[in-house]
């Protein structure tokens, strides 16, 4: 009886030093890390420009969007105490930028690594604090490094995070391509238990990217795995080349709704780090 007892024991001691050597695997799939920000600079200072671009301009950027994205430390700076801000603002007249609608009513920032930082496939992840408030339109996304030349939605569209205010407790994961952008894209949202509010605190958005599979993690809990099955009839999987990475902090635009008498302003996105790894 004691000799099946203890060939049970080495039986168990061995299957469980199989599964946390799996375990120990799936936590270093992505560990070889290829690009970090960890926002630590001076109270004020702009953001690192050997890492990070600051689009410029209020066309609209595709989306009938509101605000004016600046270059300007007032629209993005590091906090001082780890992480950067992307601070939206209401202009008070006389209002000196012109959108696509008129003079500008608000101004805001959008930082991308074009041109600086691209990869094809890994784990993208950063810890964000969205914004809060009717027309607020928060996102940690990556687009294809080709689109200068094949154009939007052929080059691919990854959002790993998107929150409008007017919907405080989702978030959405999210891929856009040729035959499914826009409205036809292909996606999915999470809530946090009992329907919490996102912008009450930070929280890990993170895809993890391979060859035909693109999955969608908050504070590593994995809620969708998008697929070539998942796209319409016909349609091309354009996820086979490199992306790079985008923030930034919108107001208004037809999802995110015009701001009204409860928003308040200024109103920011905070960021604590964005780190990117490969197997």
């Amino acid at each position: 009886m004691r000799e099946k007892s203890f060939k049970l024991f080495v039986v168990l001691l061995f299957l469980a030093a199989f599964f946390a050597q799996i375990a120990a695997q799936g936590q270093v799939r992505y560990r070889r890390l290829t690009f970090k920000d960890e926002f630590n600079g001076a109270s004020g200072a702009g953001v690192d420009t050997s890492k990070w671009t600051a689009e410029t301009g209020g066309g609209g950027w595709g989306n009938q969007e509101l605000q004016y994205y600046t270059n300007s430390t007032q629209n993005a700076y590091m906090d001082g105490n780890g992480a950067l801000v992307i601070k939206a603002i209401k202009l008070a007249p006389p209002l000196n930028l012109n959108c696509w609608y008129g003079p500008c009513q608000y101004t805001s920032a959008r930082l991308i690594t074009k041109g600086k930082f691209d990869q094809k496939y890994g784990k993208f992840e950063a810890r964000i604090k969205v914004p809060r408030g009717q027309g607020m339109w928060g996102a940690f996304w990556m687009l294809g490094n080709n689109i200068d030349t094949v154009g939007w939605a052929t080059c691919g569209e990854i959002d790993i995070m998107e929150n409008i205010g007017r919907e405080p407790a989702k978030v959405y994961g999210t891929i856009h391509g040729p035959g499914y952008s826009g409205a036809n894209s292909i996606g999915a949202p999470f809530s946090l238990a009992n329907n919490a509010v996102f912008a009450d605190d930070f929280h890990v958005y993170s895809t993890e990217w391979s060859e035909n599979k693109i999955s969608f993690f908050v504070d590593g809990i994995h809620y969708k795995t998008i697929t070539p099955a998942n796209l319409p009839a016909g349609a091309k999987w354009v996820y086979d080349h490199p992306f790079f990475i985008l923030l930034n902090f919108a107001v208004g635009g037809p999802w995110g709704g015009v701001p009204d008498a409860t928003s308040v302003f200024p109103q920011t996105m905070m960021i604590d780090y964005v780190r990117v790894y490969k197997r």
